[in-house]
Order: C-alpha cells, then structure tokens, then sequence
C-alpha cells in the first residue's frame, strides 16, 4: 500500500501551487484567495523510485471570516490522523503567524514525521526570510518556491526519507479483496452483511456509519474472498463530522488494496454526480468493478426494458465505466445478491487472462485492418505488434511508428475491439503506444 502524504497550513500559503509543482501537472484549482480549495485534491507522486498519494488539504469556505481558524484545525486534525508524513507549509514572505504557531503546536503533540517549509522564497535574496520561523522552534525550515519550482526536489527528498517502507499487503494469491464503496447510506454495510450471512458490519440509516474500512475474510463454495466495506463518501458541503471529511481517502486506499470493486448506487436516488467522482477513483486505478444498484425492490412498476434502461443511464453517465456490468439486487430481501459471488469470480477471471503473443497479434491486424488510422502529415501510421505486459487488469503495449500521433478516438476504438476479440468484454483495459525499435 502506498503511503499517504499531506499539505497542511493556513489559507492562502500556497499549498495548492505546490501540489501541483509535486505530482508535475496543474491538478489542484489555485487562486491568491484564501479557501478557494474546496475539496481534498490527491495524486500519485513519484520521485527517486518511490511513489506515494499527495494530499491537498482545503475545505475553506471564501466568505467565512471568524470561523476560520476552526476550519484550519479541523483541516490539520484530519490531516493528522491519515497521513504518514505531513508537509506543514507557511508563506515565507509574511512570516510565521498566530495561526501557523497554533497548527505547529498541534504537530508537536502527535507522533509523526512533520516537514516545515516557508513557500514564496522566490530568489536567493528571500533566504534570509527563512530565519524569522526558527521562533516557532521547529528546527530546519526547508525553503521553497512553488511557482518556480526552487527547492521542491529538496523537499521531496526529505519527505521521502522520512517515508519508511511501505506497507505490504499480505501476500495470498488464493484470497480475492473485493472494496465495496458508494455514497454514504446505499446500502454498502447492508450488502457485505448479506453476503456473508452475519451482521459483521453495523447497519443503520444514518449516513456514515461507516467510519472506517472493515475487512472480512469470508469462504464461499470453497474460494476465500476479503471484503473492504468502506466508509461512505458524500458531498463535502454535507460533511459535518470532522472525521467522515477524508472518508474519500479511506476509500482511495481500499480500492488500490482490492482487485474487484462493487460501486453501490441506491436505486431510487440513482447515479449521482458523487456515484461519478467515486467511480473516477476506481477508474483512476484500474479496478476491475460492478455497479451495483441497490434496493431495486423498491422501484415500482418495472416494465421489460426497466432495468435495460437503467443501464444505459448508468454507463451514459459515467461513460469511463461503460464496460462495467450492471447488477439489480436487493441487499434486505437478499434477491440476486448471491450473483454476486459469480460476477466476482467472472471478472477475476477475465482481468487474469493471459493472451498468447500470436492470438493478439492476429486480433490487432483484423482490428486496425477494419478501421485504419487517420493519415498523419500525409504518412501512414502503421501498428506493427503488440505484447501483453500485465494481468489485473490486462496491459498492452503496441509498437508504431509514430505513437505521439495516434488519436485518443482511435485508442478507443481499439480498445474495445480487443474486448470483442479477446474475450475482456467486462474488465479495464490499459494501452500504451510505443515507437517501434529501429
């Protein structure tokens, strides 16, 4: 499992700038006002072979005025409580600040690897500015500039160092991890108790039960399986427990941890813009996933094509999903849920598959020959073969003589023939074009 890093600090220091200069692309909205993140930003970092999750703390309301300062603790606290190294920032032109002393003495009162650094320190003549923070006796202050990117390496390598090693999953090829996410109160805890037959796992209708992920080995027809039942992740402008306010990172670690993902959707709310964001966690790490609408039993009057069209609202709005099947159940009668196991087993399968070099070879022909790419500055591109790099999911790379080029439409349409073609019709598949040796 990855570890978890993350940005804290007052408003407006800077900690959104230098998310981005870290992961190396503009991801995280900044703006020179404060509590314009809103939202907890977080990506993938890799610097000197290691790669962590980067979190960007924020949730500040622009207009709040006396409340902010509580807002900022809340931040921090949580912050706290997740990550394995903390990036305290400040703004190394104002200087250290009533609020800054106040979030370094909550630091001081946890053990865990905190790195302090001024933000702003534009050129060398700024340096001397690092000096006014020895007052709040935090010992080095690392100075940086998140616009320039002066001194960002120097941080990395610090908050590397501190790091340690990450943690390994236990290591059991018989035992399929299957993380059931969703929006808070769609019946996550209620589908894992079915499943398994016990009331393992609280279930209430109060949103966000789930504080934390629970794991559960369970045995089914003589195959184990480790259920994640995350805590649910809803909207932050409806967060008012400080703790359900990173349920989204509890989530993002159950998922990478899983090799199958049940979305579960409530049937009578239907997909949500919130259902879309989760499921973009899931896509991000190409998961093998299932959305599962639940309480179908309390759709009325369902006619032939009710749950065909159900479907195609489903993939239409979350179309990064559309190879996804689709499951109606209901987790408190138990209809269909023992399908589950079956779909579980089903995609397993599909996401292991290992495809003879030729096999590929012969599909990649009939589907470029079918459909050819656009000509390109008045050349050909032409795809010469192709290799299986990886299994969940499965990972092609194809060799051409000009990968830069080939369109992001074409890439999609090879794609999903290849689900046609080799039988991957319900499971992630990853493609990476590379230029042909010469």
């Amino acid at each position: 499992m990855k570890k978890l890093v993350a940005i804290v600090g007052r408003p407006n220091v800077g900690k959104s700038a230098l998310f981005n200069k870290l992961i190396g692309r503009r991801k995280a909205i900044t703006k020179n006002e404060p509590g314009v993140t809103r939202d907890v930003n977080y990506a993938d970092c890799t610097e000197r072979g290691r790669t962590f999750t980067l979190v960007d703390t924020g949730g500040f309301e622009p207009k709040t005025k006396d409340e902010i300062l509580e807002k900022v603790k809340m931040q921090a606290r949580i912050a706290i409580d997740e990550a394995d190294v903390i990036i305290m920032l400040m703004d190394g032109r104002e200087g250290p600040t009533a609020n800054d002393k106040e979030i370094v003495d909550m630091l001081r009162r946890v053990k865990k690897p905190v790195v302090y650094a001024a933000n702003k320190i534009d050129n060398k003549a700024q340096l001397d500015h690092i000096n006014d923070f020895y007052e709040l006796g935090v010992g080095d202050v690392e100075p940086v500039s998140a616009e320039h990117g002066l001194g960002t390496i120097e941080l990395l390598y610090r908050v590397i160092d501190l790091l340690g090693e990450d943690v390994e999953e236990i290591s059991d090829e018989d035992i399929i991890r299957v993380a059931i996410v969703g929006r808070p109160n769609a019946g996550k805890s209620s589908l894992l108790n079915k499943l398994i037959g016990s009331e393992r796992a609280i279930v209430s209708d109060v949103a966000g039960t789930t504080r934390d992920s629970i794991d559960t080995v369970f045995e089914h027809n003589g195959k184990r399986y480790l259920f994640i039942d995350t805590a649910g992740i809803r909207k932050k402008s409806k967060v008012n427990q400080e703790i359900e306010a990173y349920a989204v990172m509890d989530a993002i670690r159950c998922i990478e941890r899983s090799h199958v993902v049940l979305l579960v959707i409530d049937a009578e709310a239907g997909p949500s813009t919130q259902d879309e964001k989760i499921a973009g966690l899931i896509d991000d790490r190409s998961r093998c996933v299932s959305v599962i609408v639940n309480k179908w039993d309390l759709i009325e009057k369902k006619e032939t094509n009710t749950a065909k069209d159900y479907t195609e609202r489903v993939h239409s709005e979350m179309p990064f999903l559309s190879f996804a099947p689709v499951m109606y159940l209901s987790a408190l009668t138990g209809q269909r849920v023992e399908k589950v196991f079956t779909m579980i087993d089903g995609l397993r399968e599909q996401a292991s598959k290992k495809i003879k070099t030729s096999v590929l070879n012969e599909a990649m022909t009939k589907i470029t020959r079918a459909h050819r790419h656009p000509v390109f500055a008045g050349h050909e591109v032409k795809f010469y073969y192709a290799t299986q790099t990886a299994t969940m999911p499965p990972r092609f790379t194809i060799f051409s003589n000009y990968p830069e080029q080939v369109e992001d439409s074409y890439l999609r349409y090879m794609v999903n023939r290849l689900r046609e073609e080799l039988g991957l019709e319900d499971v992630p598949i990853r493609m990476t074009i590379r230029q042909r040796e010469r």
